[in-house]
Parts: structure tokens; sequence; C-alpha cells
């Protein structure tokens, strides 16, 4: 199979960013770990010359991208029930359970959203994000409830990749936040990085980091909770679990930026709509689910 080549010329705008930053900026299908990937398999050159990850650029720096295409592996295909919301030809949207991971990792080959994708759909998923995310656009954590598309060819990844990078792709999410908020509603604009000394965990802070924006809504405020509307501008990692601990008011039962709840499995943290723009027919599309059953029985309890 052939590699596919992306010229990329630095700007003015792009004079000093990391390499990998600058790369992940400008190509949608790559993450900024799968641009380290490429510059250590040495398929990324800087004028001709291959460079390290934390080189700056320069205005006028021609940058050579070579993305292999996907390497055939082993996932194996789970016949595990989807509750599937749309799906035709190109995409399709489902509802994610909370506690089902989305993609194989080395901690979890087995049970996936990818391995029951892998049976759904056959041969039919894009693979423009590598070996291990076959239809994968965009994820939401394990234990985070609710919908996420999947593309099912290349034409759709990357049309629907632009979308998210450009800022139009809908994603609203319901959660139950500590605390009593004196602002009904607010936005909360810091950029999010990679924790200096945890590398599992994400944080605020302007080292090697990404703007990231989250607008959230007070629907209801309770004695010690507050029911939320949250809306993504950006999709960061972790982005309104960060944001919320940042602001004094973490999401109910994280366990990683907040505190554990004795019998609930995590965040309770649900995305409820998405909304984008079909890459083939050019329709708007929009779908909503409802709140998973744990989180009706908290708000009532």
């Amino acid at each position: 199979m052939q590699a596919n080549e992306v010229l990329l010329t630095a700007s003015d705008a792009d004079s000093e960013k990391r390499l990998d930053s600058f790369i992940s900026e400008k190509v949608d299908e790559l993450s900024r770990n799968a641009v380290v990937g490429l510059i250590e398999n040495g398929n990324i050159t800087v004028n001709g010359i291959q460079k390290t990850k934390n080189y700056r650029v320069k205005s006028g720096d021609n940058v050579i991208v070579v993305i292999p295409q996907p390497q055939n592996v082993d996932i194996k295909p789970e016949n595990i029930p989807l509750d599937i919301v749309f799906e035709d030809e190109h995409l399709l949207v489902v509802n994610k359970p909370k506690g089902m991971v989305v993609h194989p990792a080395p901690s979890h080959y087995s049970g996936t959203l990818v391995n029951a994708l892998m049976y759904h759909c056959k041969d039919s998923l894009s693979g423009i994000n590598g070996e291990m995310r076959p239809g994968i656009v965009h994820r939401i954590d394990m234990n985070t409830s609710g919908l996420l598309i999947v593309a099912k060819d290349d034409i759709a990844h990357s049309g629907l990749a632009q979308q998210i990078k450009a800022h139009t792709f809908t994603r609203e999410y319901e959660a139950l936040a500590v605390g009593g908020f004196k602002d009904l509603s607010g936005t909360v604009d810091a950029p999010i990085g990679r924790h200096k000394t945890d590398r599992k965990k994400m944080c605020v802070t302007d080292l090697n980091s990404r703007n990231a924006v989250t607008h959230y809504e007070v629907l209801k405020q309770y004695e010690k909770f507050a029911h939320l509307r949250l809306r993504l501008e950006t999709g960061r990692t972790h982005q309104i679990r960060v944001h919320m601990s940042y602001i004094g008011h973490p999401i109910y039962g994280d366990d990683v930026y907040g505190k554990a709840v004795k019998g609930l499995q995590g965040q309770s943290l649900h995305a409820k709509k998405i909304g984008f723009i079909h890459p083939v027919s050019q329709e708007y599309l929009e779908f909503s689910s409802d709140l998973p059953d744990y989180f009706k029985k908290l708000i009532n309890a």
C-alpha cells in the first residue's frame, strides 16, 4: 500500500510552535501522540531533515509528513449489542453505555466499542485513525455515556474531523457537578495539557497545552449539587472533567479529578446531543439521547 504524503508550509503565525503541535493542528486526522510516533519513526522531515518533536518551526519551513497506510491487525469482532441511533452507508451514531471503552488499548483488548463495530460493520470502517481505532472520529471516556459518531469510510472521517476542528460540530453534555453555582451560566476558557507528573491526567496549564473552551448552564441547583448542560467549543481529552474541577465544581463521582463515590462507576457525565453536517449529503443532522437510568436515579435522590 502507498503512503499518504502531506506538505505543510509554516507561516509567520506558526513560528516557534513545537513541531508535534504544529502538525497536529494542521492535519485533522493526526493526534499529537500519532505525530510523535511518526517523528520517531522518521516519517517527518523539515526542509528535508529529520527533527525532534521539540523542534520549533520557523516561518517558511517546509514540513513533509508521510502517513503510512493503516496496518491490518487482529482486532477480534465481538457480537456486543449496539444502541444505534442512526446509520447509513457512510457513518453511524451510537449511544455508548457507561463503562464501555471506546477502542482497544493494552489494558482493554476485548469488550470495546471497536470490537462491537468490527462485528456490526464487517469491513466498512474508516482507517484514518490507524490500526487500533478504525472508524473512531472522536471519543468519550469509558465512564461517560452517550452519543458517539463513527465513520465507515475515509471521506466521512475526514469531513467530520474538519468540522470538529472548525468548531462547527455540536456536542452537548449533561452532568451533575459538586457544589453551588453563583452564576447560572458561564464559560471556562483555559488551556489544557498533560499533567507534568501524572501522565495519565490532564490539567489546566500553559505548558505544551492547547486552547480549550467549555460553556455551561445550570439546569437546576440542588443543595449540594448542580445539574448542568455543557457545550464543547473544543474537544480536548477529559475537557469537561478538567474544566469543572478547575473552577471548583468537579463532576460528581469523578475519581480522577474529583472524589470517588461508593456505588457509582466514575463521573456523572452524559453526551446527550450531537449535531453535524453529513460529509456526503451535506444535510445537517442532530440527535439526542435520554439520560441513562443511573443519572435519573441520582437526580431523584
